[in-house]
């Protein structure tokens, strides 16, 4: 447990590292996020893409699951049966979606807390978030709510082009419900936080774009 807990404690002080870097050659915290965060999202792309296209290959094979579910909507087990040969035919295993995804998540969550915790040797200007404009910078909240509109605009994109018009409607309400938490979240916490999310969000967009059409 300690073993982990100092991995967690390094990735933390290498994206604070990577800060303070950035800041040093930028002058301005802004990009120096804009910066680590492009960096994060190229070194888990491969990691990503796999995520993505496993879940897009998923999605193409919706039409044939639901046939699948019709024809033995009497038959679990044969519709389990069935379903995972179409998956084999098709080279598609449901397990990669959410792998690459545990592989991500420290760094997206390490991220987040060197962000949270940063103590910052200048106030942290950025475009209108600066005390001569709007009285606030990437410490505090954005208080016009301008970077917290862009989170769940971008999260809303990737969200819709992960999805298609043959899937449940859970999965169509998260289209929804997901941006608008990830709105409120960035309304309560730093707005370097929700910088970071916009151009992860920004950048994931792009690499799903590429991917449905690689896939297609």
């Amino acid at each position: 447990m300690n073993f982990l807990v100092e991995i967690w404690a390094a990735l933390v002080n290498v994206m604070v590292f990577g800060i303070d870097y950035f800041y040093a050659l930028f002058g301005n915290y802004g990009l120096s996020i804009i910066a680590v965060t492009i960096i994060v999202r190229v070194f888990l792309f491969p990691f990503t893409f796999s995520q993505m296209r496993s879940m897009k290959k998923m999605q193409d094979l919706q039409p044939e699951i639901k046939k699948l579910e019709k024809k033995y909507k009497d038959d679990p087990q044969a519709k389990n049966t069935e379903t995972w040969k179409l998956w084999q035919e098709h080279g598609v295993n449901p397990l990669m979606g959410c792998l690459p995804l545990l592989v991500q998540f420290p760094f997206i969550i390490a991220f987040f807390r060197a962000l949270e915790a940063f103590q910052y040797s200048t106030v942290p200007t950025f475009l209108w978030l600066t005390p001569a404009i709007s009285g606030s910078d990437l410490s505090v909240p954005d208080p016009w709510f301008i970077l917290p509109v862009l989170a769940a605009v971008a999260t809303f994109l990737q969200t819709k082009l992960t999805t298609t018009a043959t899937v449940d409607p859970t999965s169509k309400a998260t289209q929804w419900m997901m941006p608008l938490f990830i709105g409120w979240f960035s309304t309560r916490f730093p707005a370097a936080l929700a910088l970071y999310w916009v151009i992860s969000s920004g950048i994931g967009v792009i690499q799903q774009v590429i991917i449905n059409r690689l896939v297609a």
